[in-house]
């Protein structure tokens, strides 16, 4: 029989106590302080255990609410680690500084890592933050009659507060017999050789044990370890295990994709002392593929948190169930922060336990959290997508491809599915704890993104569309411009795994783009081209958008005809006279708008050639025009008029009239006549008229001549009444000397006229 004098610092061991302190350490500082030699100080953490009490013949646990030490993350373990728990285990806590109580949190019944020489079974740990006292209760699951483990405890964890209390832990020690022989000992390469804890070298203490085996040669573990060798549940947490001997590190070889940032164990506060073994490395020396999980407790952390919750499971993997090292070789917190888990090199092939049966070809990435309902947030995704291709891509492994990996031992999947010891497994490259071990992780939600990880990871670029081309207008399916494009697209794989993006003008490399980029630039030749874009993924594979025709141009429109204005119809004002204005412009390529500037501005499209306006009489105004083709060339065009009123009293009368005033009269005064063959001649200089009246249901009719000949009849009968009615209209092409008369019918019934004024534009 083995006996050990393993050191407890400050430490409660009484038998029967249902709570049992046990201080690691003092607590440290998450700014992470400098220490001598440049390294950030390690944050010592400290752990409470509580015994469970069980009933309904060993198928229940439970934990009364009570008071406890201060902790932020929990856990429940139990003396056989090759047990587990298949009903329910759940725990609650109370928030410190608010009181306030937590829902029953579930807790995950089974690590499922594989750790050789483990001391304890466990589930996972929760993070619960900052609490002070708890709750716990455990039924084995409905309809069987099994017994839960023995030896049920609660282990909590305070992994720090920020705040150096200069306290010295008070050592003594403990006798500890039954520790297994080499012969205890099962077989497993979740760690490399020497799995098996062991007390730190003291001038004070002595060991005495022979060395642990090596692993089988297909570097596989065997069944689940047998729990002689635990040791008592108030030592397990603070047993510090020796270095073994030196272990040379395999290669690091260089990787086909970018290194992502990582923090570094001294980053997040690692109390290397607590696990001083030597790394154990990949018997083959290359990682085969990914297992993803997540682990099983809250999402309610911080960002700022996450190296206490890294330094929390730490601590539960190391102390609590005593395994050499954290099971994990990368953790990531849900803001995207990559941590470094298992020592070794990040870059080396280092053993986890993280997947029983498959640790040794395999290297595990765990999300901080629990991800059943909800997926990690895109940036803790991206991280993992982005570590998985590194560490892939140190050995020439498709993160969209597939593998066969050896069961280490016998086991089965989430979905049933079941194998032997030594069976040849088809794997994706990058997959979930659930397909090679019975268990949730990483949640139902995370599973489901594992696809898009892949894609993330091992490339093409997805999703990748050409949105816009601005600096070009476009018609139909073609832009046009004068040379300078700026071509816009979208992708859905994150920029962090794309390594560039190139802008292609007919097959051609136009421009280069970083990969967060979302446009580029290019000028352009006269002439059609072809323009698309090309991502290219940290993989160095490529996808491609559609192409897009790019027409450039610099031949300006033309104004086949210029702007002209004619009176209309209409109510007339002397602010507001009755206008036509026309136009006709036309491209070579693409016509896009014209564009009236002034006197106000309009803007109509390309097959639009007039429109209706007003213009102020006696003042003369400039029309200008301008044709915009969709590459942006412009022509302009302009025309100048003033519109002009003439009064009655400036024609030549001949017969009767009398004269009316009323402010609906332009100028407040008009003519009127039921005489027949009374006239009013007016002459003038211009290129349009329209003579204006005033209407009524009993207005009679005229006749119009112009330059001596009868152009028209009018009849000036209206239902309503009006006023200032340009009731006839005449163009000419050219401005020239007119005359205008106008002659009472004499209509039976209503001969009435009433004329106020002709409008001409000079």
């Amino acid at each position: 029989m083995t006996r050990r004098r393993i050191w407890v610092t400050a430490a409660t061991a009484v038998a029967g106590l249902a709570g049992v302190l046990v201080l690691q350490g003092v607590t440290g500082s998450d700014e992470n302080v400098t220490a001598a030699g440049g390294k950030p100080d390690p944050v010592k953490v400290r752990a409470e255990t509580a015994e469970l009490t069980s009933g309904d013949g060993g198928r229940s646990a439970s934990l009364v609410r009570r008071d406890t030490g201060p902790f932020s993350m929990l856990g429940v373990t139990w003396t056989d680690p090759g047990a587990r728990v298949t009903g329910t285990v759940e725990a609650r806590t109370r928030a410190s500084g608010s009181g306030q109580w937590s829902p029953w949190l579930r807790l995950d019944g089974d690590s499922g890592q594989g750790e050789l020489g483990a001391a304890r079974g466990g589930t996972e740990p929760a993070w619960v933050g900052p609490s002070d006292a708890v709750e716990v209760r455990v039924s084995s699951g409905k309809g069987t009659s099994t017994a839960l483990p023995a030896g049920l405890r609660l282990d909590m964890v305070d992994p720090g507060t920020g705040k150096v209390t200069g306290m010295e832990p008070a050592a003594f020690s403990v006798e500890e017999s039954e520790l297994p022989t080499p012969s205890d000992v099962p077989t497993d390469t979740a760690s490399g050789p020497s799995d098996l804890p062991q007390p730190t070298s003291s001038p004070e203490e002595t060991v005495s044990a022979s060395p642990t085996p090596p692993p089988p040669a297909d570097g596989s573990p065997s069944a689940s370890p047998p729990g002689s060798g635990t040791p008592s549940p108030s030592v397990s947490a603070s047993v510090s295990a020796s270095p073994s001997a030196s272990v040379t590190a395999p290669p690091a070889p260089p990787s086909t994709v970018p290194k992502p940032p990582i923090v570094d164990r001294a980053g997040w506060g690692a109390d290397e002392s607590i696990s001083p073994e030597e790394p154990g490395y990949l018997p083959g020396g290359k990682i085969k593929a990914v297992v993803v999980h997540h682990t099983a407790e809250s999402n309610n952390y911080t960002c700022a948190q996450g190296p206490a919750v890294v330094r929390g499971i730490y601590a539960y993997h190391v102390q609590q169930l005593g395994w050499k090292d954290v099971g994990y070789n990368f953790l990531v917190d849900k803001c995207g922060t990559v941590y470094e888990g298992r020592k070794g090199g990040v870059d080396r092939p280092v053993m986890g336990a993280h997947a029983y049966g498959f640790n040794a070809e395999t290297t595990g990435i765990s999300v901080l959290g629990t991800y059943t309902d909800t997926a990690p947030p895109q940036a803790a995704m991206v991280s993992v997508a982005r570590i998985a291709a590194w560490k892939l891509g140190q050995y020439g492994v498709d993160p969209t491809g597939t593998t066969t990996l050896t069961a280490g031992d016998s086991g089965r999947s989430y979905t049933g599915k079941t194998w032997a010891k030594g069976a040849q497994l088809s794997f994706p490259t990058i997959h979930g704890h659930r397909d090679g071990y019975n268990t949730q992780c990483p949640g139902d939600a995370f599973y489901n993104q594992l696809s898009t990880i892949r894609s993330w990871a091992g490339g093409p670029v997805a999703g990748l569309a050409l949105k816009s081309v601005t600096g070009a207008g476009v018609s139909g399916t073609t832009y046009y411009t004068k040379s300078a494009v700026t071509v816009s697209w979208s992708a859905t794989t994150p920029a962090a795994l794309v390594k560039q993006y190139e802008l292609l003008v007919d097959g051609k490399v136009a421009a280069t783009a970083a990969g967060s980029a979302t446009s580029a630039k290019a000028n352009l030749a006269v002439g059609s081209h072809k323009v698309a874009v090309r991502a290219v993924h940290q993989s160095g594979r490529t996808s491609t958008t559609a192409t897009a025709t790019v027409v450039a141009e610099t031949t300006a429109p033309t104004f086949t005809a210029k702007p002209a204005l004619v009176l209309k119809t209409g109510t007339v004002n002397t602010t507001a006279v009755p206008v036509t204005l026309s136009w006709k412009a036309t491209d070579t390529a693409a016509l896009k708008e014209v564009r009236l500037t002034t006197p106000v501005a309009k803007t109509y499209g390309p097959t639009t050639y007039s429109a209706a306006h007003t213009a102020k009489s006696g003042a003369a105004s400039a029309w200008s025009m301008t044709a915009y083709d969709q590459a942006g060339n412009s022509a302009t065009a302009s025309a100048s008029v003033t519109p002009m009123i003439l009064q009655e009293t400036s024609a030549v009368r001949s017969g009767t009239w009398t004269a009316k005033s009323s402010t609906s009269y332009l100028g407040g005064k008009s003519y009127s006549s039921s005489s027949k063959n009374a006239s009013l001649t007016w002459t003038f200089t211009g290129k349009s008229a329209a003579w204006v009246v005033s209407r009524a249901a009993t207005s009679g009719q005229a006749y119009v001549y112009v330059d001596g000949v009868k152009v028209a009849t009018v009849d000036l009968k209206s239902s309503t009444t009006k006023y200032r009615d340009a009731i006839w209209t005449k163009t000419w092409s050219a401005s020239a000397k007119h005359t205008v008369k106008i002659v009472v019918v004499g209509t039976t019934g209503r001969p009435a006229i009433t004329t106020d004024g002709l409008v001409y534009l000079k």
